[in-house]
């Protein structure tokens, strides 16, 4: 009986896949009609679709001109609204155009789901009349978006702490840095708050608030060197980032050379992020394959989503000396069969000057034999040439980096696995 079993799950298998493509059919049957609307439509001039009439109670504006102007479109399967249902992140590629540089591809982002941009509106309704439906507008200027008014001077720790991850412990000089960068305001470069229209400023704290992505991507710019996506505009609630390339999961089976130097650049972004001359800790929560991506040209790995990423002052940590604040903070390892699985705790993140998660989180939910991703695991550096895996060195490194065996051991064998892949680039070319 049992030898059957693989034949009986082989044939479920192509009856569901049958039944799945004459589904997908029907469905363009079905939608014949707005199939070829969607085709002749750009929608993202829409202002009701692109949510420009639910602002202030959105992330921006400085776009909208090249949104309404059509200067951008979706590419051709994202014209099509039926497929959205599988496009739960809300993410779209699209094309950007200008009359003398041609065209070239960005990313959307709606920055939620279509379920938690409903809950935004709900907890603003509920806040303002108390009911889950209202006027959104006029209920934005009855929530904490609009108590900082025109009178109030700077953005302060006290208003926002615990927003979100990116302010989970703000200090003067972070806000600071965020309202003075803040890119929708045509008068960007005071730190000043009162500086800022209302309606600017309502948009600020919801982004801050519901995802902060926009605000990291321009706090902390491609431009200077960070690892981050480009940030490009916004419009309603449509937010524009650069294309950046394919994503790093595209590169799992890539040749060994190829892999060895994305595996050192995610290790040059988890030291970059630690340590930096700016003295901002920036910690990644959410690490996976999807959230990196590879430059086509120059094969740069870059951090493509940034929504939970906690940002700790080691100034402010340093003056203000909280308990234990010079001791050296080991993450704790825990092996589990879920996908990207992290554990760290927050307020240690906030409280200590010298911390290895960034090290711990590249090398266990990317690297090492821990990794494990759309049902494969053994990480990036899977399947080493013969020579690579009889030395042993690599895999030992990369086991202590993800779960060490000694104290400190991570931080020395982060340091160590950096040399060592370098050393592996440098004889591959």
């Amino acid at each position: 009986m049992l030898r059957f079993l693989p034949l009986k799950l082989g044939r479920l298998y192509r009856c569901l896949k049958l039944l799945f493509v004459i589904g997908l059919f029907v469905i363009l049957l079905m939608n014949t009609h707005n199939l070829f609307a969607s085709f002749q439509k750009n929608e993202l001039t829409d202002r009701r679709f692109i949510n420009l009439n639910k602002c202030p109670a959105c992330f921006g504006t400085s776009w909208c001109r090249k949104f309404m102007n059509g200067q951008i479109s979706f590419e051709t399967w994202g014209r099509l609204r039926f497929l959205d249902v599988f496009n739960v992140k809300n993410v779209f590629f699209a094309q950007y155009g200008e009359p003398r540089e041609g065209t070239r591809r960005i990313v959307l982002k709606r920055l939620g789901s279509n379920q938690e941009l409903t809950d935004i509106d709900q907890k603003i309704c509920k806040r303002a009349t108390g009911r889950p439906r209202c006027d959104l507008i006029q209920a934005m200027y009855k929530t904490e978006f609009a108590r900082l008014n025109g009178d109030v001077r700077l953005l302060t720790p006290d208003v926002v702490e615990g927003w979100s991850d990116l302010v989970q412990c703000p200090s003067q000089r972070l806000l600071d840095r965020i309202v003075r960068r803040y890119a929708e305001t045509k008068d960007s470069g005071s730190f000043l708050l009162k500086n800022l229209k209302d309606t600017e400023r309502m948009q600020l704290l919801m982004t801050l608030a519901f995802n902060p992505e926009p605000l990291v991507l321009q706090s902390f710019p491609s431009d200077e060197g960070w690892p981050f996506a480009k940030y490009l505009g916004a419009c309603g609630r449509m937010v524009a980032v650069n294309y950046v390339g394919e994503e790093l999961w595209s590169f799992f089976n890539a040749p060994w050379e190829k892999r060895v130097d994305l595996a050192k650049q995610l290790m040059d972004i988890a030291e970059q992020l630690t340590n930096n001359d700016f003295d901002f800790a920036l910690y990644l929560l959410d690490v996976s394959f999807d959230n990196f991506a590879v430059g086509p040209r120059d094969g740069k790995v870059i951090v493509v989503d940034a929504e939970n990423v906690v940002v700790a002052d080691k100034r402010l940590i340093k003056q203000n000396k909280p308990e234990n604040y010079d001791v050296w903070y080991e993450s704790k390892f825990e092996e589990c069969d879920k996908e990207a699985c992290l554990s760290f705790s927050k307020d240690m993140l906030c409280s200590r000057v010298t911390v290895d998660h960034n090290y711990y989180a590249i090398c266990q939910n990317l690297l090492s034999r821990y990794a494990v991703w759309r049902g494969s695991s053994g990480g990036l550096l899977h399947d080493p040439p013969p020579h690579i895996a009889k030395d042993g060195q690599l895999e030992a490194l990369l086991d202590e980096c993800a779960n060490p065996k000694k104290r400190y051991g991570r931080f020395q064998a982060a340091k160590e696995l950096r040399e060592y892949l370098t050393q592996l680039s440098g004889t591959a070319r």
